[in-house]
């Protein structure tokens, strides 16, 4: 394997980020308010599972 020298380096990371496609602003912003709702509705949904299940086995044992 070559030994790269450090600025060789510093070089080829920038030749490789510039062939990387970056997301836009506001691509960042709907996925991000995307991911928030999509964990909301997660949450209420396990919430409403949880106590459907705690009534079940409380109807059982009690």
């Amino acid at each position: 394997m070559a030994k790269t020298n450090p600025i060789e380096f510093i070089d080829q990371v920038r030749q490789e980020g510039s062939k990387v496609t970056w997301t836009t602003r506001s691509e960042t912003i709907v996925t991000t308010i995307m991911v928030f709702i999509m964990v909301a509705l997660a949450s209420v949904f396990f919430l409403l599972i949880d106590q459907v299940i705690g009534l079940v086995i409380d109807s059982i044992i009690g």
